[in-house]
């Protein structure tokens, strides 16, 4: 027996209301449903637009503060054109934390930026050749 699909990834957040805010405003992310568990968590599920799973954002206090090691977990999207996303950032007061990196033959690129709980958010642009075959970078 294997499990048949991947529904979501959760993260836990101290501040909910502004990590909801990061994912809908800087990311576009959409409001899929909001509720609260039986053990009293707020949850909020979120998705990009062309995908089927969910981001489960969590704010459960009674675990304590959310301290997010550097380099231990990120989640990657795929954008149109990462200096337009940079651009984008820039209306915003922000900027990437890393990057962009670009590969030298063209065939895309990725960068990060940080989601407000310390969590990397990987932005990845593929040129046409490299998205028919899903490489990663």
């Amino acid at each position: 027996m294997r499990v048949s699909r991947l529904l979501h990834t959760r993260y836990r957040v101290d501040d909910l209301d502004r990590s909801v805010r990061f994912y809908k405003d800087v990311l576009g992310l959409d409001e899929v449903r909001r509720h609260k568990s039986p053990r009293g968590s707020e949850l909020v599920f979120l998705k990009a637009p062309q995908s089927e799973e969910t981001i489960e954002l969590c704010s459960f206090p009674a675990s304590g503060p959310v301290h997010v090691q550097s380099d231990l977990t990120h989640l990657a999207f795929e954008v149109d054109s990462l200096a337009a996303f940079a651009e984008h950032l820039a209306r915003l007061g922000m900027t990437y934390s890393d990057g962009p990196h670009y590969k030298s033959d063209g065939s895309g690129g990725f960068a990060f930026v940080d989601a407000p709980e310390g969590y990397e958010i990987e932005l990845i642009q593929r040129s046409p050749s490299s998205a028919s075959t899903n490489q990663t970078y």
